[in-house]
């Protein structure tokens, strides 16, 4: 009784990260050692991603009847996930860079804003930057044009003779 009562914690524990998650991002650690897997973490903790190795069955049963659902077909072998909770892009993001560093590492398939995303796709989702420097592009560009436009102005202000 006391095994089914700690997986059950763990079960219940999973399902409450689901729950806040908006991404969830699967990765196949096999053969990462201490080190880089330590080096990892604290990367993944500094950008507010929770990552952590659980067995299949456990985020099998954690994440029915949930938009991660589809994820359940890739639980084969040794699973890391990584949740984010704000940034939706911050697991993949950050997982990307340790994937080229690292051989061992492979990303297995992701689920962001509820959308499902096999390998590929995932490692494509991992290059788009945070919605921060989104928006500062954004209104960058925004910016530009109108500051262009305000010189044009005020140049042809003082050549008529206007004041500056």
């Amino acid at each position: 009784m006391a095994k089914i009562e700690a997986k059950s914690k763990i079960v219940d524990e999973i399902k409450a990260k689901v729950e806040k998650a908006s991404a969830m991002v699967l990765v196949d650690a096999r053969g990462l050692n201490v080190a880089d897997d330590t080096v990892l973490r604290k990367k993944l903790r500094e950008s507010g991603v929770d990552y952590k190795i659980y067995k299949n069955t456990m985020i099998n049963f954690a994440i029915k009847d949930t938009p991660f659902e589809p994820l359940a077909k890739h639980l084969e072998g040794p699973t890391a996930v990584a949740f984010s909770y704000e940034d939706a892009t911050a697991a993949g993001r950050e997982l990307d860079a340790f994937v080229e560093k690292y051989e061992h590492l492979a990303f297995k398939a992701g689920v962001i804003d509820g959308n499902y995303y096999d390998e590929e796709t995932i490692k494509v989702m991992a290059k788009i930057p945070s919605r921060e420097v989104l928006l500062s592009r954004l209104l960058g560009s925004w910016k530009a044009p109108i500051s262009s436009f305000a010189r044009v102005v005020k140049e042809i202000a003082k050549a008529q003779g206007g004041e500056e």
